[in-house]
């Protein structure tokens, strides 16, 4: 299923399983009237314009889980469906050192044009899925899939997987546990991120309100460089979820 042609994509709608998978950062695809926003292929492949195999670990954990997953279609570079729609970094116009051009000085009619094509209609796809398992009396618990660079501004991150989470623990508990008991592999909790709901918009927009167990994952994006280990990720994840 495809809601407004570029603006996601939705795996196994009818998924039964329990979870409700996001992956706000899946694509670094730039709609053709951008002009690739003034960058190159270069910089369109880095981490800045997308969550490098975090599309390929989402699909992998839909299929085992038989859960649905909303993917966002687009770079975040065209508008970050994981920010408010009045954050400064909405639109960015610099990420890790590198000048966005076709974001510079946008006007408000433009930044506009950009919520009502791209920003919305991936919200209002996971808000259908939602509704229609809320309709059917199906409990939801939401997990969203973002992937981290393995280092960033120089700072290396030694953490192969990461839990975020806010005050709701419901979820992160019991599977950091999980991840951590055969002590093979390091995890973050609430490293290099945390879910907090003035930054991050995705996760709490669609859960906090409705008072779904939810829980936010980063891979570390060496980890996950190919289908093979995203496939083996996933498995591992899935596992410590149930």
């Amino acid at each position: 299923m495809t809601n407004a042609v570029t603006a996601s994509r939705t795996l196994r709608p009818q998924g039964a399983g329990r979870f409700v998978l996001f992956c706000d950062h899946a694509a670094n695809h730039i709609p053709a009237e951008l002009h690739h926003l003034g960058l190159p292929a270069s910089e369109l492949a880095r981490h800045i314009a997308w969550d490098i195999g975090a599309a390929g670990v989402t699909a992998a954990l839909s299929e085992i889980l038989d859960a649905p997953a909303i993917l966002c279609n687009h770079s975040r570079l065209v508008i970050d469906c994981n920010r408010h729609p009045g954050a400064a970094d909405l639109i960015p116009e610099i990420s890790d050192g590198t000048v966005i051009p076709g974001n510079l000085h946008l006007s408000e009619a433009a930044r506009a044009i950009r919520i009502e094509r791209w920003f919305h209609p991936y919200h209002n796809a996971i808000e259908s899925v939602l509704l229609e398992r809320e309709a059917r009396g199906v409990q939801s618990v939401a997990v969203s899939i973002h992937s981290m660079t393995a280092s960033l501004a120089g700072v290396a991150r030694p953490w192969q997987i990461a839990i975020s989470s806010h005050l709701d623990r419901r979820i992160a508990e019991p599977v950091l546990a999980a991840l951590r008991r055969p002590g093979d592999i390091i995890v973050g909790d609430n490293q290099p991120y945390k879910l907090d709901p003035e930054v991050d918009y995705s996760l709490p927009f669609h859960t906090l309100r409705r008072n779904l167990p939810h829980l936010q994952v980063e891979f570390r994006q060496d980890e996950i460089a190919d289908s093979i280990s995203q496939h083996r990720w996933a498995q591992r994840f899935a596992q410590a979820l149930g």
